[in-house]
């Protein structure tokens, strides 16, 4: 059967002759066009998104082991999204980034795909149009910074961030301390080093079967990441020969294995979001209650920051992502079908651990069974919330008390600084508009810190509610996601200052005690919002985003389209 590029490459008369000829311009010689497979390297490069900075020689890398196999690689760009420049939010434009990758993937003569992401918003956005593309696709994560070093402890990315800001506020350390520390957390080329989104998708996009085993571990600098490039090089060409595309290894299966993954690792609550839209392009039934009752006979394994000690460097040398795999036994399921054309349980099954204080027993686990991503449902969150348990302060998972009601996240920084603010370690944060439609974007802002107030009193935690989400990297007892937002007409948006809510995360119950006639009341007077955005991706998006339980993926986008060869207009 022709190859898909043989149409564009192998065609007569004009069409086949432009495509070669323009090709041919950049110094490649004629047996490049005599059938081989064209590997696409779909790159998020950019200066603008440093945690992809080095995606160029990665890239090369790739190259490389195309040519082994006989392939003919051409890298093509991809948008980047920078999550620590970009705003209001990467997550807005996740989707952009999903669409974008999915038409130029589509539209040009490619056979397979190898998309090279890192920062938090490219792995789920390009594994997104991977998957409604379905050609034969491999995925290489850019590796994590080395750990940050400050004062001879060991510092991670974002998390330290967290850390400064409290300590800033609380007047335990200077503004020219916090210059310090910012070089000392960030000095290579990589993404967050702590388990924030960018590892977690990483490691997610390993248990999916997606990229090769090891390789959301070794660290960016690291010359065994170049040489996971190669070899990723190398499968695609023979994943091409086999056909084996993104919907033979994104099963039911391979989502089973990523959730609780992603609990056994203290991952971010993010995967949740992300990994709903992923299943949603590949037609595979995931619901966020997944998350919770796939998890709740999996203890945490993995020792990092932010609810532990290390950092990805160490996780790396104490065995990846394939020794927590095996450390899980049965949990596992074995018999997934993985990039390399072997299974599960295959891939891992001469994986060790080499840190036990990294890695922890499944016997004796660094947290107990339970205290992976609970989802909460009850009258404040009909259509569901999530926490991360292992971030949060035991005393606090069990709560009463009274709300006090901020309508965006800029009010709140507006005083979270006075001393007469009228909060104390019992009173629940409620930062609303922060969802898919509210902010617009759903940012990553749920986390605010906790009053200076309270800080005084020597409380660092207390609950904080939100429609919006949290830095993998963050850490609190913050409940996220709550659905349906307040700018879709959830009862988030009933919330008035003074009323009682409770928490009850054992029993996975968040409940605003306010009698249903009084709800309904002020369900009458509230009116939902005009789509503020004038023109542009902002206003589509606006009118067309789903609620975060459903993945917040466009409408239109849900699904898959499929390789099809485009109409040629020349």
């Amino acid at each position: 059967m022709p190859r898909r590029s043989a149409s564009w490459f192998g065609a007569h008369g004009r069409a086949g002759m432009t495509a070669r000829s323009w090709v041919k311009n950049q110094g490649y010689s004629d047996e490049v066009f005599d059938g081989r497979p064209v590997i696409g390297i779909g790159t998020t490069w950019s200066e603008l998104a440093p945690c992809n900075a080095h995606q160029q020689r990665i890239a090369e890398a790739v190259k490389r082991g195309v040519w082994q196999a006989g392939g003919f690689p051409l890298e093509f760009p991809n948008m980047a999204l920078g999550e620590t420049l970009m705003r209001p939010t990467t997550m807005l434009y996740r989707n952009l980034l999903a669409m974008q990758a999915e038409e130029t993937i589509r539209a040009n003569p490619l056979d397979g795909v190898v998309l090279l992401s890192g920062c938090d918003k490219t792995t789920p956005g390009l594994l997104m149009a991977a998957a409604s593309v379905d050609l034969p696709t491999a995925m290489l994560t850019g590796g994590p910074m080395l750990n940050g070093k400050y004062r001879g402890t060991d510092i991670g990315s974002g998390t330290a961030v967290w850390q400064a800001e409290a300590d800033l506020v609380a007047g335990r350390i200077t503004q020219e301390e916090c210059y310090f520390i910012e070089g000392c957390m960030s000095r290579s080329n990589g993404h967050c080093m702590t388990m924030g989104t960018a590892s977690t998708m990483a490691c997610i996009v390993e248990a999916l079967g997606m990229q090769l085993p090891y390789a959301a571990s070794w660290p960016a600098v690291d010359a065994r990441r170049y040489a996971a490039a190669q070899q990723t090089g190398q499968r695609i060409v023979e994943m091409v020969e086999a056909d084996l595309k993104p919907s033979d290894v994104l099963t039911r299966d391979a989502f089973d294995n990523a959730i609780r993954a992603n609990a056994a690792i203290g991952g971010s609550t993010n995967a949740v979001v992300h990994l709903i839209a992923i299943a949603k392009r590949v037609g595979v039934e995931l619901t966020v209650d997944d998350f919770d009752t796939l998890t709740r006979d999996v203890p945490t394994l993995v020792n990092l920051q932010p609810s532990g000690e290390f950092l990805m460097e160490d996780f790396c040398y104490a065995g990846g992502l394939p020794a927590v795999l095996k450390e899980l036994g049965d949990l596992v399921v074995r018999s997934a079908i993985t990039v390399t054309g072997r299974s599960m349980g295959e891939n891992i099954a001469d994986a060790e651990v080499h840190n036990r204080s990294v890695i922890t027993p499944f016997d004796e686990p660094f947290q107990a069974i339970g205290t992976g991503t609970a989802v909460l449902r009850g009258s404040l969150a009909p259509g569901g919330a999530v926490v991360k348990q292992s971030a949060a302060s035991a005393r606090l998972l069990e709560h009463r008390g009274p709300a006090m009601v901020f309508e965006d996240v800029d009010e709140y920084y507006a005083v979270c600084k006075d001393d007469d603010l009228d909060v104390d370690e019992n009173t629940v944060l409620v930062v609303r508009n922060a969802g898919p439609k509210g902010y617009p974007g759903m940012p990553e802002v749920a986390n605010v810190p906790v009053p200076k107030k309270v800080q005084d009193r020597g409380f660092d935690d207390i609950v904080r509610i939100s429609d919006g989400r949290m830095s993998g990297t963050a850490y609190g007892t913050v409940i996220l996601h709550v659905t349906p937002e307040a700018a879709a007409g959830g009862p988030l948006a009933f919330v008035r200052t003074g009323d009682m809510i409770s928490i009850d995360v054992p029993n996975r119950r968040l409940d605003l005690e306010v009698p249903e006639e009084e709800l309904q009341r002020r369900r009458a007077e509230w009116q939902a919002p005009d789509n503020p955005h004038a023109r542009g991706y902002q206003r589509l998006y606006y009118d067309h985003v789903l609620q975060a339980s459903e993945g917040a993926d466009l409408d239109f986008l849900v699904g898959r389209s499929g390789s099809y060869v485009p109409r040629d207009g020349h």
